[in-house]
């Protein structure tokens, strides 16, 4: 079932289709996301490109969700 919604939000991305998504799957972000934003503690930690957030982060909290996830 997750899978068929990812699809389906992976093709409303790819029609221009303006959503806020929430996901631990940083697969899916790179793919569709023109902006990452992390929360922690309620509040936004850091925001930004997919592959500046993701390749690059600079808040604590990111650095240890990504190297979590990874």
């Amino acid at each position: 079932m997750a899978r068929e919604v990812l699809e389906v939000i992976d093709r409303l991305a790819d029609a221009g289709q303006t959503m806020v998504v929430v996901t631990h799957d940083m697969g899916f972000t790179r793919r569709v996301a023109d902006v990452v934003h992390v929360m922690h503690d309620g509040k936004v930690a850091e925001s930004g490109p997919p592959e500046t957030v993701l390749d690059n982060p600079t808040h604590p909290a990111t650095r240890r969700f990504l190297h979590e996830e990874f």
